[in-house]
């Protein structure tokens, strides 16, 4: 008897377990679909480790987005090719990149709009250890940069102002801005195209400054999105709010200074503290379509 009782509490507890569990898989399920669901209406904004993004980063980390009631995700990559690989792929509705790049895609078929003009310039650094006093020396040394983007036309200016041809250099391939510093430092690399804070990070280690793309009046960084993903209402309400959140955090590191946002600086960029402190002055404009003639500079290097 008492086994036959033993046997039926035994029952009625696996019952209750099984029950319990698929409950659970049910709910899991559940918040799984609720998830993907809130992120598919998101507006998803890829972007990548230097500082034109610290507008981005701000309004996120400071609530101004949500101040506004528009859920916007950012997306970590490591460079602007992986940035834009994820707009083409639609995994988000626009990223940071620079013109060049957004020129290229709009020639392979991905429309984009430009929302905002970004405060980004690139310097032309080289190892201090390779001893190169002026470009003229980068005969047979190597170069890290990213092909058909700002830092492969700027470049090509730089070795074009002192009448040397591209093929006399060569460029190796590096996306990401921080494996791309960390190659300069470690003496893996003879010189370098760095925006900043890793710009900042090479010349702290005395690296000598060889171009300045601000010197050449090109301004190249954006921050592009899809227009296949600003159909509908909705997107287009989010994008208003996103303009308005993006101006208002502009306003505030130009008002308060970067020092202010030293902890938002090394959360998203990895800049050390020395880094961060030795950054200069800058002002971040507010959003705005980049100027035409950095669009047509683009377009005839690409040809």
């Amino acid at each position: 008897m008492r086994k036959t009782i033993g046997l039926f509490l035994l029952c009625l507890v696996v019952a209750s377990c099984g029950k319990s569990y698929e409950e659970q898989r049910r709910i899991s399920r559940a918040e799984k679909a609720r998830l993907a669901r809130e992120d598919s209406l998101a507006l998803k904004v890829g972007v990548v480790p230097t500082l034109d993004g610290l507008p981005l980063f701000v309004a996120k980390d400071r609530h101004f987005f949500d101040s506004l009631g528009v859920d916007v995700r950012l997306k970590a990559y490591d460079s602007h090719i992986d940035c834009d690989q994820a707009m083409s792929e639609k995994k988000v509705e626009g990223g940071m990149t620079d013109v060049v790049r957004g020129e290229r895609m709009r020639r392979k078929g991905l429309t984009l709009r430009y929302v905002a003009a970004t405060n980004a310039y690139w310097q032309f650094i080289s190892n201090r250890l390779s001893r190169i006093s002026e470009l003229k020396q980068m005969e047979d040394k190597m170069v890290a940069m990213t092909r058909f983007s700002a830092t492969a036309l700027l470049t090509d200016l730089a070795l074009d102002s002192v009448r040397m041809k591209p093929e006399t250099v060569f460029p190796v391939q590096i996306n990401d801005p921080n494996v791309r510093l960390h190659m300069l430092l470690n003496n893996e690399m003879d010189a370098m195209l760095a925006t900043e804070p890793q710009a900042t990070a090479a010349r702290l280690m005395k690296n000598a400054v060889h171009m300045d793309s601000r010197d050449k009046d090109l301004r190249l960084g954006v921050v592009a999105f899809r227009e296949g993903a600003l159909r509908d209402n909705h997107r287009t309400g989010q994008l208003k709010a996103f303009v308005k959140a993006y101006n208002m955090a502009c306003d505030s590191i130009n008002r308060y200074g970067l020092q202010h946002y030293a902890d938002i600086i090394k959360k998203y960029t990895k800049a050390d503290d020395r880094t961060v402190a030795a950054l200069p002055q800058l002002k971040f404009p507010v959003a705005a379509a980049p100027r035409q003639k950095d669009i047509d500079r683009a377009n005839r290097w690409l040809r």
